[in-house]
């Protein structure tokens, strides 16, 4: 398994992915989820297993209290102190073996790298016990809309404090 940078041949999967994860609830189209890569590349990543995506992780700089509209594409690339952590998404069949966390060692690095004060999130349905145990959060007087579902929150968090130099671990494109 390796996390590397998205590219154009993963989109197929991470579409089919983010589908049967979210079904048509929350589910975005292609090209919502592309506009999210397009604004912030480097935040980006696939989790790469067998020659197949088995994850991903779409990040963006956002305004800090505010977040993206699902299912919309993004028209601007705004300039930030927070990194907001879009979407999450392990494959059924390799989730339980701490893949998520490799994503999210890999989203603190380019964060940190790129000099980013917060991260944000919306959690969705119960993630919001995992991204609490994650450092993140909850952010009550932030209102969501109905399309995010019931109990979603969003979520936020203060990076690290920097103690030592940034090494990358991603695979080069």
């Amino acid at each position: 398994m390796k996390v590397r940078y998205i590219k154009n041949r993963d989109w197929d999967e991470i579409v089919a992915l983010e589908r049967q994860t979210y079904l048509s609830v929350l589910s975005e189209n292609r090209t919502a989820l592309t506009s999210k890569n397009s604004a912030s590349p480097s935040t980006c990543f696939v989790l790469e297993a067998e020659g197949r995506v088995a994850g991903y992780l779409l990040s963006l700089p956002y305004p800090r209290f505010e977040y993206p509209h699902l299912a919309q594409a993004e028209s601007m690339v705004y300039r930030s102190q927070n990194l907001h952590l879009h979407d999450l998404v392990i494959a059924k069949r390799y989730r339980g073996q701490g893949l998520a966390r490799r994503l999210l060692n890999q989203l603190m690095l380019a964060a940190e790298r790129e000099g980013y004060q917060w991260l944000s999130l919306v959690a969705v349905s119960e993630a919001r016990f995992f991204w609490k145990v994650q450092g993140y959060d909850f952010c009550p007087e932030i209102v969501l809309p109905k399309s995010y579902g019931e109990g979603a929150v969003y979520m936020s968090r203060a990076m690290p404090v920097k103690t030592s130099s940034v090494q990358t671990s991603i695979s080069a494109p």
